[in-house]
């Protein structure tokens, strides 16, 4: 059966209730709704669009964004690794729960960087929550669950030892080679060890000239963008035990270093730098390492036949260390050479449990995690700057889907929250209690609608870890937590071949949190912390899906639009949007699969229309407009049929060389009293040739060695 596309078991799927697919996820049971193959890649299920592993490995994904991209309503800008930012409807990362294995990541460690750095081929699957949809989930805009791979689900039936080895390169991205091991190493024991290594290259952007806003080449540029060479390597260790039939522990351990010398703002393109470099007389680039280590401990239990629970414990500590002794290279800023630091630890414990009984399958669990950030900075002249914030948030929840009949179901849900936050802005304690009711109806066998809304919280954040910690923030005891609502209707209909669904979606966030609002005249700053009015989201996401033999195709649409009714103290800001904001988007997959020759091809493109110049928030200030682009990538994988425990997959990205920035990252045109006009755009690579060879080998059981 070709797996490459199934758009027919997306919506179908995921329009059910969300607390149904997380409760199903918690035992691996045969009724959970999304179907999952274990294969070597990354099975993504998004609420907007369902993607099987088989789809995602033949893109040899290197970055966030070759997994994400093709999901309607969600994109990742950012093209220096440590820039990979999420956004959802255009909200960014900030306002969406990000997790690694239960592991929550969301450091807001620097403002030119994205709140998750990882490796595309070490994850097992993605859960995407496209908008918050269920009190099971907290965050603004909806969550992103990334799962790692463990020996479980690696080691063949009959095997107890197993292996593989990838190689990867990229003409214009660079290498990576990647081992990893598991096995069973008793009968109730197993066991996983992943390392990979990544070399990453300065690359070239499409058509290989780096030109300003005013389409002329950038003087001292040659196309390749500086910045980004370094190494990056991941290592996981898993340890499994299963203590009985019905309850497994499992332990693991991630040690993620990424290391260069790296551009001071790795969200901005190299015009900008070099702008800001040569007016100040500084260097280019910095040496810069971000590390991360995890800890993880995981239970799951099954209590007879109708309840599963899952318990995660979690330690996730992150640290952002530069050089910044080349500032005593022009002696005005000799002060400022200092060696810096900062640190972001995220500590906690989630339970989530499930009950089916009659007619209701219950959903309940708590969550509690710790905030903690630290920031140093050691100056060359001698004196040190130091900072800390914490934050603790605690929630409760409880939903209830009740099936009334076969065809009709009624989700109701509650959830309650705590938010003590203790930083520079604020030291108070934010409570809310949250509901969300959803119904849904099979109008046939073939056609579902789903109607939800859920009530949206959200307490003010600890400050940003790199510039201070809070060191340098404007106290505003008086700002409030965001509230609001999200409301959806979706519609799904699935024939034999044919599948196609819609979600449109109303959001609104009161009391929107702007960090850089322009103060009152008694608070002697350039922009303070405030909630500055109510944002209002609405748009949709829609899909075509069509699969006949080896043929599978499918097409999306999207559309996210913002706007800000402002407060009367902030009228300036009236009508902004998000500066995340993108175009109208279509993406279209085509893979078709040779059964005889096991050969797959696969063609993808991503259009994305412009956006025109406007009131936003953050964004570029003297010319925001952003421009279309379409982005075309092929591949194909083989796997010889006499020889399956090889694999070569051969793809070209950005097959026509398009010379484009994403619209979820840094663009347009600003003006700086100092430096002039700076050109923000984050470029991304230009055509690049990629190839990659994997191999797996597997050994039988002792009595069959």
């Amino acid at each position: 059966m070709n797996t490459a596309l199934k758009p027919a078991a997306l919506f179908i799927a995921s329009i059910l209730s969300s607390t149904s697919v997380t409760a199903a996820d918690t035992n691996d049971s045969e009724d959970r709704p999304i179907e999952e193959i274990s294969v070597w890649g990354t099975a993504v299920r998004a609420s907007s669009l369902t993607l099987q592993d088989d789809a995602i490995a033949i893109k040899q994904a290197d970055h966030i964004s070759d997994l994400l991209r093709t999901i309607p309503g969600v994109d990742v800008g950012g093209a220096h690794s440590l820039n990979q930012r999420i956004t959802i409807r255009s909200m960014d990362d900030k306002d969406l729960r990000i997790t690694i294995d239960g592991a929550n990541q969301n450091t807001y460690m620097y403002h030119h960087m994205g709140n998750l750095q990882i490796h595309a081929d070490i994850l097992e699957k993605v859960d995407v929550e496209v908008g918050t949809n269920s009190v099971v989930n907290g965050g603004l805009g909806g969550s992103v669950r990334f799962n790692t791979k463990n020996a479980a689900q690696l080691l063949e039936s009959g095997a107890t030892v197993g292996g593989r080895l990838q190689a990867s390169y990229g003409d214009n991205s660079g290498s990576s080679l990647a081992f990893t091991g598991f096995a069973q190493l008793a009968e109730n024991w197993d066991i996983l060890a992943y390392v990979n290594q990544v070399d990453r290259d300065n690359y070239d952007v499409g058509g290989g000239e780096i030109k300003d806003f005013h389409g002329n080449v950038y003087p001292g540029t040659d196309g390749t963008v500086r910045g980004l060479e370094g190494e990056l390597s991941d290592i996981l260790v898993k340890l499994g035990w299963d203590l009985t039939a019905e309850q497994r522990i499992e332990i693991g351990y991630e040690s993620y270093e990424d290391q260069g010398d790296y551009s001071y703002r790795p969200d901005m393109g190299l015009a900008t730098d070099l702008a800001i470099t040569n007016s100040l007389q500084i260097p280019l680039l910095w040496p810069t390492e971000f590390t991360r280590d995890t800890l993880t401990l995981n239970y799951d239990v099954n209590v007879g036949e109708h309840t599963s629970v899952a318990v995660s414990a979690f330690t996730n500590e992150s640290q952002l260390q530069r050089d910044e002794s080349g500032w005593a290279l022009n002696a005005a800023f000799a002060g400022s050479a200092a060696q810096v630091t900062g640190t972001a630890e995220n500590s906690g414990l989630n339970v989530l449990a499930s009950t089916e009984f009659g007619d209701h399958l219950l959903t309940y669990g708590l969550e509690r995690i710790r905030y903690k950030t630290d920031y140093q900075s050691l100056y060359l002249t001698g004196g040190v700057d130091q900072s800390s914030e914490s934050a603790t948030n605690t929630a409760l929840y409880i939903q209830d889907r009740i099936q009334f009949t076969d065809r009709f179901a009624l989700i109701p849900g509650l959830r309650y929250e705590d938010y003590d936050v203790d930083t520079a802005v604020v030291s108070n304690d934010f409570s809310e209690t949250t509901f969300g009711l959803a119904a849904e109806l099979n109008i046939t066998e073939s056609l579902l609608v789903k109607l939800s809304t859920t009530e949206l919280f959200k307490g003010p954040e600890v400050g940003e870890v790199f510039t201070g910690a809070g060191l340098y923030d404007v106290a505003n005891p008086g700002i409030q937590a965001e509230t609001g609502r999200n409301n959806e209707l979706s519609l799904a209909y699935q024939a034999e071949r044919f599948s196609a669904g819609i979600t449109i979606f109303d959001t609104e966030i009161d009391n929107y949190i702007y960090d850089y609002a322009p103060p009152p005249s008694t608070v002697s700053a350039r922009s303070w912390k405030d909630n500055i009015g109510t944002m209002q989201l609405d748009g949709y996401e829609a899909y075509f899906g069509f699969d006949q033999g080896g043929l599978s195709a499918l097409l999306t649409f999207s559309q996210a639009e913002s706007e800000l009714a402002a407060f009367n103290t902030y009228a300036a800001l009236n009508g902004a949007r998000l500066d995340r904001q993108q175009g109208d988007t279509i993406s279209f997959n085509l893979d078709y699969h040779f059964e005889r020759t096991d050969l797959v091809l696969h063609w993808d493109v991503l259009s994305v229309d412009g956006v025109p110049a406007g009131l936003d928030l953050d964004g570029a200030t003297l010319n925001n407009s952003k421009d279309k682009f379409t982005v075309h990538n092929v591949s194909m994988r083989w796997t010889p049929e006499n020889l399956q425990a090889v694999s070569l997959t051969l793809g070209v990205d950005n097959l026509f060389d398009e010379y484009y920035a994403s619209q979820s990252s840094r663009t347009g045109l600003s003006r700086h009293p100092r430096f002039g006009e700076l050109y923000l755009q984050d470029f991304e690579p230009g055509r690049n040739i990629k190839a990659t060879f994997s191999y797996s080998g597997l050994r039988a059981r002792d009595e069959e060695l």
